[in-house]
């Protein structure tokens, strides 16, 4: 029997990647964060694509997609980023990526080509993927698809205390405007912007824990 694809989008710092991940080990899924994703090609576009101006080369960087090589690999039951055979799942996390991510993630180019990539993954079923086109674009025709908000204040103290535990120092007011910028690039943007899939369980977790989201979104798929 086929298992469910799932698609979980939504706004940053809503939980998005922890709570599908925590749903995926609870009924035998894949997981697939598919930010992640656009993060590692932010930070190639960082590493080797910098303009004098510290910015990316955005034609540099499309120019030089074909020679980047993203895969999940499972290690210890966890899928991890690699870029190139290189580790950078807590690399992409930094601020220098998140200030950029939008960006980046704005271009046709790179859109097209992570997409084919995504569907592959999806097209034997069993897996669950979260983003902000997965329910829209990637996968529209999903078996369940979730959109996740909460107000800004709530995700910028979740996105804040996220980069405290991983040692990076910020403050929470430049958390804060990174959350709103992001926002309106991925919402404004021409190609794939951030919404909701007409056919999707809108979920806001602003007063939820992350065990109460899952439990409420586990609901939907007790039949499953």
């Amino acid at each position: 029997m086929r298992k469910p694809v799932i698609a979980i989008d939504g706004y940053s710092s809503t939980g998005k990647s922890s709570i599908s991940k925590d749903i995926a080990k609870k009924m035998g899924l894949l997981h697939m964060d598919t930010g992640a994703l656009y993060r590692g090609i932010t930070y190639f576009g960082l590493q080797f694509c910098k303009k004098s101006n510290q910015g990316i080369d955005i034609k540099v960087l499309v120019e030089s997609l074909p020679k980047i090589k993203l895969e999940f690999r499972n290690v210890e039951g966890n899928l991890i980023l690699f870029l190139n055979n290189e580790d950078i799942s807590e690399k992409i996390r930094n601020p220098e990526v998140s200030e950029n991510v939008s960006i980046v993630a704005q271009q046709k180019e790179v859109r097209d080509f992570l997409l084919e990539t995504q569907r592959s993954i999806a097209e034997k079923g069993g897996v669950i993927m979260d983003g902000r086109d997965i329910g829209t674009v990637v996968l529209p025709d999903a078996d369940y698809k979730f959109f996740l908000t909460a107000n800004v204040d709530e995700r910028a103290q979740r996105r804040f205390l996220e980069l405290k535990s991983l040692g990076i120092k910020t403050d929470k007011l430049a958390v804060k405007n990174n959350l709103i910028s992001r926002d309106k690039i991925d919402s404004e943007r021409e190609v794939a912007p951030l919404k909701k899939a007409e056919d999707a369980i809108l979920i806001d977790n602003s007063e939820l824990t992350k065990e109460e989201t899952i439990t409420l979104i586990l609901s939907y798929l007790k039949d499953i």
